[in-house]
């Protein structure tokens, strides 16, 4: 695995996921967005979001692998830019509003640790170990 990059990341959450986890990791000091706060980002495709993405420099926080990693390959193979993907999953951080603190402890170490090192453009998020 390559060594985590120095940039600083921004990351945007995936329509899947509450804007409370962006409203926390904001007060943490993170840039970060939800899809559900902006408007114009709730009616996008999935095509079009990681367009976003890849224009923004952010990175992508999704549960949908089975569609984005696609779209993600398509672009590497066209030469094209792309955006970060950082893939978690519903059984790994059970998609509940009453208990978002582990998965908003799991992405405020990634952002603290950073994402792999170019080229890598995908990771997988995993609970905050103690």
């Amino acid at each position: 695995m390559s060594a985590p990059s120095s940039q600083p990341v921004e990351l945007a959450l995936d329509e899947m996921f509450s804007p409370k986890i962006a409203e926390v990791l904001r007060e943490r000091g993170h840039t970060v967005v939800a899809v559900v706060e902006r408007l114009d980002l709730r009616a996008m495709t999935d095509d079009d979001l990681y367009t976003w993405a890849t224009a923004e420099r952010h990175w992508l926080l999704t549960e949908n692998a089975k569609d984005f990693r696609p779209i993600m390959l398509r672009a590497l193979q066209s030469d094209s830019a792309t955006a970060g993907l950082l893939f978690t999953s519903s059984r790994t951080f059970l998609r509940s509003r009453h208990n978002p603190a582990p998965l908003i402890e799991a992405v405020h170490a990634w952002l603290l640790k950073g994402p792999p090192a170019p080229p890598l453009t995908e990771d997988w998020l995993f609970r905050a170990t103690d």
